[in-house]
């Protein structure tokens, strides 16, 4: 059962994982995002998020901003060593540890996601896919969602609201575009090694299609 959800907003950062210090978005956003997005509207254990295609409504802009960003993090070590009667900083002081940094973003984002989603092992005796799909509408009617949706970082929030055209035009009607390897998402079948997955990404009269994809690990 296919749902269309278009979502817009002023900036977009869907980081490429192969710069190192300085951030640099993709064209377009990437699958992993988009379902991202889609769970933060409505997410349960008994049903995993499908992308099947997104459709590009704006052209493709490019800016460039400067982000303040925190270099430290939390370590699992240093709670373990808390936990065993140390007495570790337990807690990141910004004022020590933020720094500024350039980014690539794109801006005046819009998109139509078009996805499905499948039952999974954890569904339970009285769920089915109408029930997951006429809450899903519901939540997109109110607005509703478990967190702010974003655009790849938490400072661009995407808004989003349930598609109510036919078929949607793009920004490039009459034209292709190859955008190179791009991250399809993350493999999670391993807890232990959990591996990125990428694509040969195209645009095909502005819309990416991955239904059909080949995953390269």
């Amino acid at each position: 059962m296919s749902l269309k959800v278009e979502v817009w907003g002023d900036y977009a950062l869907f980081t490429r994982p192969e710069m190192k210090v300085e951030r640099v978005s993709y064209d377009v956003m990437t699958p992993s995002a988009a379902r991202g997005l889609l769970e933060a509207i409505y997410w349960h254990p008994g049903m995993r998020w499908v992308i099947d295609r997104i459709y590009v409504l704006n052209p493709i802009r490019f800016t460039n901003i400067r982000r303040n960003e925190v270099s430290a993090t939390l370590s699992a070590s240093k709670a373990r060593a808390a936990m065993s009667g140390n007495e570790p900083d337990l807690y990141i002081c910004t004022q020590d540890c933020i720094q500024q940094r350039a980014a690539m973003v794109l801006q005046d984002v819009h998109y139509v996601i078009e996805a499905h989603f499948i039952m999974t092992d954890q569904a339970g005796a009285g769920d089915n896919p109408g029930k997951f799909c006429d809450i899903m509408r519901r939540r997109l009617e109110k607005g509703q969602c478990y967190h702010q949706p974003c655009f790849g970082t938490r400072e661009f929030p995407a808004h989003f609201r349930a598609w109510q055209g036919n078929e949607p035009q793009t920004a490039y009607p009459n034209e292709d575009r190859e955008l190179g390897f791009m991250l399809y998402d993350m493999d999670y079948s391993d807890p232990e090694n959990i591996r990125p997955q990428f694509f040969r990404a195209a645009l095909r009269h502005g819309v990416l299609d991955v239904r059909d994809c080949e995953v390269f690990r």
